[in-house]
């Protein structure tokens, strides 16, 4: 603890707040429980509140705790020690030194004047409102009278109109009888048309205004009634407010009346500026409930960041950064000269994108005796279990694939990166948004047919053509080749390994993932970590990512290392964490990666690294410049709930097209028929193509052994659009693109594909 202590004393030291300060944030010591004692949290006032978090990152998202100061009592102990209490709620808080508790009461108390100060103008100007909604409504009757006064205006002008046009008819009609000359007479005529035209024009002009006050004195009813329903809402909302605090008041006086557990630990004492252990404190913690009985981790980050602003890079902290936290700064619109950033190459280019599916039919709602599928299957390989539709979304294994290239912009913006660490940074985003979409996508995709092929070709839209096939069925393996226009080409040969363990389903991606940009020539190379599927018998299905990538330019030498974090309910983390560090050839680390691979990745330069301590464990400190977003996901369409939960992207990958091959993944039956609803003739279906499947193989082996039996050389299944070499890099034998499918596409001559479907 006095560590700690020391550690918060540099950290913590804030401006004493001005007579006019409306906000003042910084660290303090809030006491949570026996076992935890005095911890150290990032305490925000403003607008009256007390709000604290545990760093400053959770500012953005989760707030644990708030006070209002307009109700509150401040107390001080002695030299170090405040105490905020107000209603049934109590902080025990705890400042570095004498001098920052005096700046903290300070404030607190200016906070307090000001925020009883607010509330009493409010109540004064909520007496004043219903006078303002009288005089409004005053306002509003005298505009019509006023409006009605005009009519009666306009009537008797009409009335004067109607009467002296009618007398200057009459007159002309005598002076067109005295007068016989023709010229004349026709001249008078037209005098009189023109006179009656002006009394039909007086006459709509009078309704016109008449259908106007009609009109004015319908929608000022409609208004009056809009305002006293507004009203009424809100005495009911101000009603309903009042009792939720008098609910919540009352459920924090029984939390407190509840008997406390006994302590199991009597080694969390807390020091007062004397060195004495404080006495243990009666209330408990709103933190209590939360995360604080957790266990360490054993695989905690090796490593703990602190964030520097610019005007604070000449200083060198002399204290222990053990205690020190990671906070990023919200404000992306800064450009520190550390941050990766390159020119953008838009891939939303709206003119030239062909207009795609925006949605598919509904998930229907079949039920499925599951255990009495699963229960025969256990510590069987997945890819030899027969299973129903059921299980599976309408997409294969090769679309799934080809769905890592959403965030290809990723691969466009590092293309144009001069720093080869900033380009590692962007790449390894791209590695991490490649699991975006699993998160909810608990479902099977379609084993592929062997010499199924899938291609996504959005060279107009995206500038890249992507192009899959299934080299082998048993092990199930797929090849992956794309080429971009924006100067890259990634190419990888997945093959999956999973196993039914009952609890969970485990998918291992085997194979390596190989990226090289065409002007600079690095060619990085990772692999994908294992995806894990709990709850496959009973409970709510969900989907875990968690293992090491370890990205590699071999042209540079430089690494990045990212690490999973596992989903744990003991774990003080941010579900689904991804943390990383970027490294040159000389193991120098230049950038922290962190984030989580279900949402976004942001980056930070690091400016000074040093040794501390954290939970007794020797780690490196990394001191950063404030972390910049380097990918944000997309979010979900509507309605994603009842499609799979696909992407934007997801939803288009089936969508049919014409012209691509007849091994295409679109042009299979049972997937189609799944994706239209129709599961059971789905499932006949699939039954269908993989009895022929097998027909295909148990003559393939047949004539492999005619073959050996007559000792000629039997060459065996060969993909048609990829073939065998050897990786020059990792020495390994892949699958890479031997070219041909474009050009066939092209002349749309398909005659060399099997007739698989």
């Amino acid at each position: 603890m006095s560590e700690q202590w020391k550690g918060s004393a540099s950290s913590a030291a804030a401006p004493a707040p001005g007579p006019g300060s409306d906000t003042y944030k910084g660290w303090l010591f809030k006491w949570t429980n026996y076992l935890k004692g005095y911890q150290r949290r990032w305490f925000v006032l403003s607008n009256g509140l007390l709000s604290y978090y545990r760093t400053q990152a959770e500012m953005a998202h989760t707030c644990r705790g708030t006070i209002n100061l307009a109700t509150a009592h401040i107390d001080t102990e002695d030299a170090c020690n405040i105490v905020l209490s107000s209603g049934g709620r109590t902080y025990h808080l705890k400042a570095s030194t004498e001098v920052e508790r005096q700046r903290w009461v300070t404030a607190l108390e200016l906070a307090k004047a000001k925020a009883i100060r607010m509330m009493n103008e409010q109540s004064d100007e909520s007496g004043d409102e219903e006078q303002a909604s009288q005089s409004d409504q005053a306002e509003v009757q005298g505009t019509l009278k006023l409006l009605g006064s005009k009519l009666e205006d306009l009537s008797t002008c009409n009335e004067l109109i109607a009467k002296h046009g009618a007398a200057l008819q009459r007159s002309l009609t005598e002076l067109e009888a005295l007068r016989g000359q023709l010229e004349g007479s026709e001249k008078i005529k037209a005098v009189n048309e023109r006179a009656t035209l002006f009394r039909i024009t007086s006459n709509a002009m009078i309704n016109a205004c008449r259908d106007f006050l009609d009109l004015a004195e319908s929608h000022s009813r409609r208004w009056q009634r809009a305002l006293q329903y507004e009203r009424e809402q809100r005495a009911h909302l101000e009603e309903t407010i009042e009792q939720l605090a008098k609910q919540h008041n009352s459920l924090e006086r029984a939390w407190r009346q509840k008997p406390s557990h006994p302590s199991t630990s009597s080694s969390a004492p807390c020091f007062s500026k004397e060195g004495s252990e404080r006495a243990p404190k009666e209330e408990p913690s709103d933190e209590d409930e939360e995360t604080e009985y957790f266990d360490a981790m054993e695989d905690s980050p090796a490593f703990i960041t602190v964030t520097t602003s610019d005007n604070m890079l000449h200083r060198r902290s002399q204290s222990n950064l053990s205690g020190a936290s990671a906070g990023p700064n919200s404000d992306w619109s800064q450009n520190d000269h550390g941050s990766p950033g390159c020119n953008h190459i838009s891939g939303q280019d709206l003119l030239t994108r062909k207009l795609q599916r925006t949605h598919i039919p509904d998930k229907p709602n079949y039920s499925l005796n599951l255990w009495s599928i699963m229960k025969n299957c256990i510590g069987k390989e997945l890819s030899k279990i027969p299973m129903p539709v059921n299980f599976n979304e309408p997409l294969s294994m090769l679309q799934r694939l080809s769905e890592d290239l959403e965030y290809s912009d990723l691969l466009d913006r590092a293309a144009c990166c001069e720093s080869s660490l900033e380009q590692m940074c962007l790449v390894a985003a791209f590695s991490v948004s490649s699991y975006s979409t699993t998160v909810h996508r608990t479902a099977k995709p379609f084993n592929p047919l062997l010499g199924e092929t899938y291609e996504l070709d959005r060279l107009d839209a995206y500038g890249y053509r992507s192009l899959c096939e299934q080299v082998s069925h048993h092990p199930p393996a797929a090849a992956h080749h794309v080429i971009s226009q924006r100067g890259w080409t990634l190419w990888q040969e997945i093959t999956i390994a999973s196993k039914f363990r009952g609890k969970y389903l485990s998918i291992m991606p085997l194979g390596a993932i190989h990226l090289q940009f065409h002007s600079s020539g690095n060619h990085y190379v990772w692999r994908k970590v294992t995806s894990t599927v709990h709850n496959i018998i009973v409970g709510k299905l969900w989907i875990d990512q968690s293992g090491d990538i370890e990205i590699v330019n071999h042209k540079t030498k430089d690494i990045c290392q990212l690490k999973f974090s596992p989903y744990s309910y003991f774990s003080r983390d941010i579900p689904r964490k991804v943390t990383g560090v970027v490294s040159d050839s000389a193991g120098q680390a230049h950038y922290i990666l962190s984030g989580t691979w279900d949402d976004k990745m942001e980056s930070a330069k690091i400016i000074q690294s040093s040794r501390g301590s954290s939970e007794g464990k020797q780690k490196t400190v990394y001191q950063t410049l404030s972390p910049k977003l380097l990918w944000k996901k997309y979010p979900l369409p509507e309605n994603a709930e009842k499609m799979y939960h696909f992407s934007s992207l997801a939803l288009t990958l089936n969508e049919p097209e014409e012209g691509v091959a007849l091994t295409d993944s679109r042009l299979r039956p049972d997937q189609r028929l799944m994706e239209d609803g129709r599961w059971d003739e789905a499932n006949a279906e699939k039954q269908r193509l993989e009895e022929k499947q097998r027909a295909v193989r148990r003559r393939r082996e047949a004539d492999a052994a005619d073959a050996l039996d007559e000792g000629r050389e039997y060459e065996g299944y060969q993909p048609l659009w990829f073939t065998q070499r050897r990786n020059s890099i990792t020495g390994e034998i892949n699958y890479v693109y031997k070219g041909g499918y474009w050009e066939s596409k092209d002349k749309q001559d398909w005659r060399m594909c099997p007739n698989i479907f």
